[in-house]
């Protein structure tokens, strides 16, 4: 998948969460006329949560399995973002002292989710990563987070399919967020109560 692509200039981010449950997920199937195909499936309890981020010049992401979505996990995966970019930097020949003061201000973009308004955790970010702003998008207002498009595209491809357990579903996620092995169809649009949005 490459490395970040980081250059001393804006970079608006998109984190979101999204979680993959063991139940089958039932989609639109092909089948021979006249046909109804049958997908088996128990319905068995579980499921596998992602913290991701998306970088909307290059369309890079970073997603990370959690146990479940909260302040302190929002805090924690967001200084391992801010992190993976400063070194992206660093590796581009520009010395660590000087990241503050001459490295990419990083825009993320959210959602309206309780845990990311926190007041704590926002005076915790000022303070630690200076090269971070939040941004809002307006509330219920989805089809504007571009990363919703991976989460969609995941799980269209795991449709239909049972899993024997948890830990065959992380695996399968993984690596398709994390080892190159999703296709995102960035050309779709995304559909919100009724209003369509073209995101390229």
């Amino acid at each position: 998948d490459g490395a970040f692509k980081v250059a001393t200039q804006v970079r608006h981010t998109a984190p979101h969460e999204c979680g993959f449950s063991l139940r089958v997920i039932r989609r639109r199937a092909w089948t021979k006329k006249g046909k109804r195909k049958k997908v088996n499936g128990q319905r068995k309890r579980g499921r596998v949560n992602v913290m991701g981020a998306l970088r909307y010049n290059d369309k890079k992401r970073v997603c990370f399995m959690i146990k479940k979505g909260n302040s302190e996990t929002f805090h924690e995966k967001l200084k391992k973002l801010h992190e993976e970019i400063r070194q992206e930097w660093i590796n581009l020949g520009n010395l660590p002292e000087d990241f503050r003061e001459k490295g990419p201000k990083i825009i993320i973009i959210l959602d309206n989710a309780s845990y990311h308004k926190k007041k704590d955790v926002i005076e915790q970010v000022e303070k630690e990563l200076p090269n971070i702003r939040l941004e809002f998008l307006p509330a219920y207002s989805p089809d504007y987070n571009l990363i919703e498009l991976v989460w969609h595209s995941a799980k269209e491809y795991i449709a239909n399919r049972e899993f024997e357990n948890k830990e065959e579903l992380e695996k399968v996620v993984n690596r398709l967020l994390n080892e190159g092995g999703l296709i995102v169809k960035w050309s779709r649009k995304l559909k919100n109560k009724g209003n369509a949005v073209n995101v390229t």
